[in-house]
């Protein structure tokens, strides 16, 4: 007969019972042993059996038809409860796993009131709203019905306790329509889970490893990626959202930056795309909005529910048909503080948890190390562009000598043309070698020498350097800068600008140092052109706009700051600041793209009446008076701006040939083969000129001779297309016309007719 085991050796299962001589063999464990009375031992072994999987998921599907069979309930479920992340989550019903996990939100008071049910069945009253409504989402094609609720609480021990266990919940399982009672399926549970639960939290932390795992790898790929466009800001602002997307499963992404002089954040990414131009950036006040207010406070906001959020615009969603449902914004931060904020929206499935926050909080500090390396190297870039352009400058042009000042200072020239003080004066017409002299004429008569104390040797120099400064080009070259600066000249002679307080005598310096310098070491070609031709000048400016006015005005700060041509040394500190703040507005206001945008403004202003107590009014008049002096050789006699169309359109073609030999397309005004110059002259006349003057006109009375002056040569343009049309024979082209004396003699001619006929009037008398 077979020998029973030493009872020590081997104890039986605590569900097994077993008889040796008629006595029940006992045995001492650590734990009170746990008798199994409502469920079926031999079911919970084949269960155990079963939980072979690997993923939560399926291991709570098999639980759930485990339970449906014993208490024969309609559907079974568990809600798992996450105290890390205080967050529910169902993700299976019955065997079946949901494509969205339904999740929410917890409150701690919730977590540690389930503790005190651990062994009792919670009733609905007990339950958090929140958590009602996860169950109401699942439960809702039920009909009537009752609801059996268990939570399921572990032991586990804390990171910052060395021997305390404490007790917390981690799911809540929920049976629906059962026949039985509470007590019956508590103890079901209870009793299963004591053979189970070890396996399902084994298996949901082995998981949550992963993630972490998974987490990292992909952080770590994230930084690879994003530091492989520190080249290039916009391009790593697109990588850095696209990222951002892919890490949360996002349906749409907007990036601001910061904007420190203006306390705006500026969309440099929005809903993936980047603004074309300045003129399509989004704007958002720093304390306003969901991004406004993450930026204020650097704290994450996960929102749930948009439409319901105080800080949401509904606007943007009505404007483009989106529909926002959820959103998480979040700071990014470098060394300094906050640099931006990054706004995604609408996690693809579902709403944006916990884990999505720590991802982005992570995420963040790669972008704002990307970022500031990025600016930091932009600036490099910068630095090195600008010496090479400095450079380039000073090795194209030789050095102002002493003896190059003497011989200015020192001119034994006339110098008192007649009608220097009139509109109508051509100041083309002045000898080339006589230009700085006429300059120091001005700042003589307008007392700037005595009134700012000036040297009149260094200004000397500083007008040599500008002169040397300024290329041999057709048009923009030193003529034309001393042409601008003799209408501003004239502007503050004839309007009394300062005397009537429209100016005060510091922006009277700023306007003609302003004019001289505002086409200074122009390259003949546009601003389109140069950032079409990805120029240094373009990778230098193309991002603030008006590539080429930001360089007349570096070229001037350069000059300004050599040794010897400081002629603004004795100003005092504030005035200074002002000056040169004010030499900036007036330059890049030459730039017709500014003009456009506030030209309505311009409008409003002088329909209103000049106020020269309101700062914007200052800026606009500013503005205006430099627009009026680039823009004066249209002021001139017929002869006078036929002659410089000559110019213009000589550049213009050169442009356009250069764009041709890149295999580009240009304009028809810059096409030597396609302009018609008569059609282009009226429409830049018509369009813009006359507006220009006719706003100067509503301020100052004694303007209209300006506009006159233009009216006539536009009936001069309109004439001239008829004997454009009669001169541009096959193999011709219109330049080639607007240079022949055939063209001018015919246009004079046709000039003379038509006023003889206005003179005799309709019936030819």
């Amino acid at each position: 007969m077979a020998q029973l085991p030493n009872n020590d050796l081997f104890p039986p299962s605590p569900y097994c019972k077993s008889y040796v001589n008629e006595e029940e063999i006992t045995y001492k464990t650590e734990n009170p042993l746990t008798t199994i009375i409502v469920a079926n031992p031999g079911k919970i072994l084949q269960l155990c059996e079963n939980l072979t999987d690997t993923h939560t998921k399926n291991l709570e599907a098999k639980m759930n038809m485990y339970f449906q069979a014993e208490v024969d309930a309609k559907k079974v479920f568990f809600i798992n409860l996450f105290t890390v992340s205080d967050e529910a989550i169902i993700q299976v019903v019955q065997d079946k796993i949901l494509e969205t996990p339904i999740r929410s939100c917890l409150c701690e008071d919730t977590i540690s009131n389930l503790v005190v049910y651990k062994d009792s069945g919670l009733k609905c009253d007990n339950l958090d709203p929140k958590i009602q409504t996860m169950i109401d989402e699942v439960i809702k094609d039920e009909g009537e019905h009752n609801l059996i609720i268990v939570p399921v609480i572990a032991k586990e021990r804390k990171a910052n306790v060395t021997k305390k266990l404490v007790v917390s919940p981690v799911y809540l399982i929920c049976f629906v329509n059962t026949p039985k009672d509470s007590c019956f399926v508590t103890k079901l549970v209870n009793e299963t889970l004591n053979y189970t639960l070890t396996l399902l939290l084994n298996t949901r932390q082995c998981e949550e490893e992963k993630r972490l795992k998974n987490q990292c790898q992909s952080l770590l790929s994230v930084a690879r990626r994003l530091f492989s466009h520190l080249g290039h800001l916009n391009d790593l602002l697109k990588e850095i959202m696209s990222e951002a997307r892919r890490l949360t499963n996002a349906e749409r992404c907007s990036l601001f930056l910061l904007d420190p002089d203006h306390m705006h954040l500026v969309a440099k990414v929005f809903d993936g795309v980047s603004p074309t131009d300045k003129s399509t950036e989004v704007r958002i006040a720093k304390d306003q909005g969901i991004a406004g207010h993450v930026a204020a406070t650097g704290k994450t906001l996960n929102i749930k529910n948009a439409y319901k959020h105080p800080l949401f615009y509904k606007g943007m969603d009505e404007a483009t048909g989106f529909k926002t449902r959820n959103i998480l914004c979040f700071p990014i931060r470098d060394e300094d503080g906050i640099v931006g904020v990054a706004q995604l929206c609408n996690k693809i499935d579902g709403n944006f948890d916990y884990f999505d926050e720590q991802v982005a909080n992570a995420f963040s500090i790669y972008c704002g190390i990307s970022i500031m390396h990025s600016l930091v190297y932009k600036k490099i870039q910068d630095t090195q562009a600008r010496s090479q352009l400095s450079n380039e400058l000073m090795m194209y042009h030789m050095r102002v000598t002493d003896q190059d000042v003497a011989d200015v200072l020192l001119c034994e020239g006339y110098h008192n043309v007649p009608d220097f003080d009139s509109f109508s004066f051509v100041p083309r017409r002045v000898l080339h070698r006589e230009i700085p002299c006429y300059i120091l004429k001005m700042f003589d008569n307008l007392n700037l020498f005595d009134h700012f104390r000036i040297k009149r040797d260094v200004l000397t120099r500083f007008l040599l350097y500008v002169k040397k400064g300024y290329r041999d080009l057709p048009y923009h070259n030193w003529i034309h800068a001393f042409s601008t600066t003799h209408f501003a000249y004239l502007a503050l002679k004839n309007f009394s600008l300062v005397e009537k307080k429209y100016l005060t005598k510091l922006e009277s310096l700023a306007y003609l140092i302003s004019c001289l310098c505002h086409d200074i070491d122009h390259r003949g070609t546009t601003n389109a052109f140069q950032q079409q031709s990805d120029t240094v000048l373009a990778s230098l400016y193309s991002s603030e706009g008006s590539v080429m006015e930001r360089h007349h005005l570096s070229q001037t700060l350069c000059i300004l700051n050599m040794e010897g041509c400081n002629f603004l040394e004795n100003l005092n500190r504030e005035d200074y600041i002002i000056c040169l703040d004010l030499i900036k507005n007036m330059i890049l206001a030459t730039d017709l793209a500014v003009h456009y945008r506030i030209h309505s403004r311009q409008l409003t202003m002088a329909k209103e009446s000049y106020n020269n107590t309101d700062p914007e009014h200052r800026y606009y008049l500013c503005s205006l008076l430099m627009t009026c002096a680039d823009l004066s050789d249209q002021t001139k006699d017929w002869g006078e701006t036929k002659s410089v169309a000559q110019l213009i359109y000589a550049e213009f073609f050169t442009q356009g040939d250069m764009m041709k030999k890149m295999g580009k397309e240009p304009d028809n005004m810059m096409d030597r083969e396609k302009a018609s110059i008569p059609d282009h002259q009226l429409e830049f006349l018509t369009d813009c000129c006359i507006c220009i003057y006719r706003i100067l006109a509503k301020i100052f009375s004694s303007a209209e001779c300006l506009v006159d002056a233009i009216l006539k040569n536009i009936q001069a343009w309109e004439v001239s297309k008829n004997v454009f049309s009669a001169l541009c024979v096959e193999g011709t082209t219109s330049y080639e016309v607007l240079v022949s004396n055939e063209f001018e003699n015919a246009v004079q001619e046709a000039l003379q007719n038509l006023t003889q006929e206005e003179q005799q009037g309709p019936n030819g008398e």
